[in-house]
C-alpha cells in the first residue's frame, strides 16, 4: 500500500495528487545491498566482505551492543543465540539476584511498562506534552523575562508551540475539503459498485463506464479514472484509496486535537514513578517482546543477525551480544526513560549503544546529557539516527543530540544520516535529516533487508537503519581492536568513510542540487573495509 502524500493538491480537482513512488531504479534493487562493495559489486554499500578478508586469522573479543529501542523479539531465529544474557540473574525466580534493582532482567530491561508485566503500547507526542505542560507558565512571555535556569525549557516550549500551531492551522484548513472529497469518493464508489455488483473495483473496471449513457455513472467513473490515472495505478482497489483518505482524516483530527486537548498520561499510569526525579529509577519490567513491533528487532538484526548460518540474513558484526533496552513505545519516548536506558546499558557492560529514536523537543534533556557523559566516562560509544524529517538540523535540533545544553559537544556520540544507492533512487535518502555541524556521517538506510518479529524478514527504510549499520561497523572494530576508544572509533569511521563528491538532490528538496559532502561534517559514507584498513595502520603505528 502506497503512503499518501501531497493531500492538499486534492482540493484543487477533487482527485488525488501524487502518491509516493519509487524513482525509476538505475539498476535492480538487491536485498543486502548495504553490505556490498561499489567497485566489485556495483552498490554503494559498506564493503563488508572485503573487511572480513582483511581480518582473516585475527582473533576477536565479544562486544555487548545495547539496542535502546521498542524492544526485541527474543525468540527470533536469527537473533536468539546472539542475545546478551545476564548470567548473574536466575530466569523466572522473581528475585533480583544480582541486586541491580531490576528483577529477572535476563535479556535487558523495559522502562515502558508496569511491574506486573504490562507494556505501554502507545504514547503521546512530546510536542503535546511540552505545549500543554508549560503553557500556563510560558505563553505570552519573552525569553528575556525568563530566569536563566529555565531558558532552555522555554525555548523547547516555543518550538513545541510553533510546531503544534502550524500543524493545527494546516489541518484545520484542509479538513473540510478532504471531508468533501471523501464523501464524493464514497458516493461515486457506491454507484460503480452497485452497477457492477461488486464491492471492489480497479481502473480496468472503471474505464468502460466513462461512455455509459447514465451521466451520474459517467461522472462517478471519471472521478475514479482521474484518481487512478494521476497515480499511474492499475492495481489498487477503491477500498484501499478510501481507507487512505479515512486514515488521513484521522491524522488531521489528531493534529487538531493536539492543540486543543492536553495528552493523557498513559506512561505515568503504568510505570508509577516520579517522572521529574531521575533517581526514581526502579520501574518497568523484563517484558521486551510484547508490543515491541518490528522496529527494535530490525535494528538488532542489522547490527548482528547471526552470520553464515544459512538462515535469514547476515548482520554486520560477528562477535556481538545484543542487549535489549526498551525505552520507546508507540508515540514519543520520554527523556527519563532514555537516560536510564543508557545508564542501564553502561552498568551492564555495553560498549556500544545504538539509539534509533528521536523527537523535536527534549524538556528533560539534562537527564540525557548526564547519561551520555556517564557513558563517556566508562568508554561507551553512542550511535544515533539523525531523524527522518528530511531537513537541515543545524538550527532545528533533533533529540537526543550530540550537543549538551551548555553547548559542549559529546566526544562519544555519532549522529548518522541515511544514504542510498543508484538502485534506490538517490544517494541521499529523501527523508534523512542532515547537517554540516551535527550529523557526522551517512550510512545505508534505504531498502535494508533485516530481521522482523515472529521469524520474519523485511525491507525497511530510515535513519533508524543507518544508525545500526554504523553501530555494527563500530562493534566490528571494537571486537577486533579492543583497545580502541570511542573518540578513536569515531575518528576512524569519519576519516575512512567513502568520500562522495557527486551533486545530489538534498533530502526534502525537489529542485536544487548540492554536493553530497555538504550533508555531514565528514562528507562521507561509512565503509567497513576502509575502517578496518585504517585501524590496522593505527595498530601498526602504535596509536591504539
Amino acid at each position: 500500500m502506497k503512503r499518501l502524500l501531497f493531500i492538499p493538491l486534492l482540493l484543487l480537482a477533487w482527485s488525488f495528487g501524487s502518491f509516493s513512488q519509487s524513482q525509476q531504479a538505475i539498476k535492480e534493487r538487491k536485498d543486502g545491498w548495504h553490505l556490498l562493495d561499489m567497485e566489485s559489486d556495483g552498490y554503494m554499500g559498506i564493503s563488508l566482505g572485503k573487511a572480513y578478508d582483511l581480518l582473516k586469522g585475527r582473533k576477536s573479543s565479544t562486544v555487548i551492543v545495547a539496542v535502546i529501542d521498542s524492544g526485541i523479539d527474543t525468540a527470533q531465529e536469527d537473533l536468539r543465540d546472539i542475545l546478551w544474557r545476564n548470567e548473574k540473574e536466575v530466569n523466572g525466580n522473581g528475585i533480583d539476584d544480582d541486586g541491580n534493582g531490576y528483577t529477572d532482567d535476563i535479556y535487558g530491561w523495559n522502562f515502558c511498562g508496569s511491574a506486573n508485566g504490562e507494556n505501554l503500547a502507545r504514547n503521546s507526542y512530546e510536542i503535546t506534552r511540552v505545549y500543554h505542560g508549560w503553557k500556563s507558565e510560558f505563553e505570552g512571555r519573552k525569553e528575556k523575562d525568563i530566569p536563566a535556569e529555565k531558558r532552555f525549557l522555554y525555548q523547547q516550549w516555543v518550538k513545541a508551540a510553533d510546531i503544534i500551531t502550524k500543524e493545527y492551522d494546516d489541518a484545520s484548513k484542509q479538513r473540510s475539503g478532504i471531508i468533501n472529497l471523501y464523501t464524493a469518493m464514497q458516493i461515486a464508489s457506491k454507484k460503480i459498485s452497485d452497477h457492477l455488483s461488486v464491492k471492489e473495483f480497479r481502473l480496468a473496471d472503471v474505464k468502460p463506464l466513462l461512455k455509459n449513457e447514465r451521466k451520474d455513472l459517467q461522472a462517478a467513473a471519471q472521478l475514479w479514472s482521474d484518481l487512478y490515472t494521476r497515480n499511474n495505478d492499475e492495481t489498487s482497489t477503491n477500498s484501499s484509496y478510501i481507507q487512505e483518505i479515512s486514515d488521513y482524516i484521522t491524522r488531521l483530527d489528531a493534529k487538531i486535537d493536539r492543540k486543543l486537548k492536553a495528552p493523557e498520561d498513559w506512561r505515568g499510569e503504568m510505570t508509577k514513578d516520579n517522572y521529574t526525579d531521575i533517581n526514581d529509577r526502579f520501574y518497568g519490567n523484563n517484558n521486551l517482546k510484547a508490543g515491541s513491533g518490528n522496529h527494535g528487532t530490525s535494528v538488532a538484526g542489522t547490527i548482528a543477525a547471526i552470520r553464515n548460518n544459512g538462515i535469514g540474513i547476515d548482520g554486520i558484526a560477528d562477535n556481538v551480544r545484543i542487549m535489549a533496552v526498551r525505552a520507546m513505545p508507540g508515540g514519543d519516548e520520554h527523556d527519563k526513560d532514555v537516560a536510564l536506558a543508557i545508564r542501564y546499558a553502561v552498568d551492564n557492560g555495553a560498549l556500544i549503544i545504538n539509539i534509533s529514536l528521536g523527537k523535536p523537543v527534549s524538556p528533560y534533556k539534562q537527564f540525557v546529557d548526564d547519561a551520555v557523559r556517564y557513558a563517556a566516562s566508562k568508554g561507551v560509544l553512542i550511535v544515533h539516527g539523525s531523524g527522518n524529517d528530511g531537513k537541515d538540523i543545524t538550527k532545528d535540533m533533533f533529540y537526543p543530540s550530540p550537543v549538551f545544553i551548555n553547548e559542549e559537544k559529546a566526544g562519544n556520540f555519532l549522529n548518522v544520516g541515511a544514504s542510498g544507492d543508484a538502485s534506490t533512487g538517490n544517494y541521499a535518502a529523501p527523508f534523512s535529516n542532515y547537517s554540516r555541524h551535527y550529523v557526522d556521517i551517512f550510512a545505508p538506510g534505504v531498502n535494508i533487508h533485516t530481521t522482523a518479529s515472529n521469524n520474519n524478514y523485511n525491507n525497511a527504510d530510515g535513519t533508524s537503519l543507518a544508525s545500526p549499520v554504523v553501530a555494527g561497523v563500530a562493534a566490528l572494530l571494537k571486537s577486533y581492536f579492543p583497545g580502541l576508544t570511542p573518540p578513536q572509533i569515531i575518528t576512524i569511521l569519519t576519516t575512512s568513510g567513502q568520500p562522495f563528491t557527486r551533486e545530489i538532490k538534498p533530502p526534502g528538496e525537489s529542485e536544487k542540487k548540492i554536493k553530497f559532502a555538504e550533508l555531514s561534517s565528514s562528507g562521507r559514507i561509512v565503509n567497513a573495509y576502509e575502517a578496518v584498513k585504517l585501524a590496522l595502520i593505527m595498530e601498526k603505528e602504535g596509536k591504539q
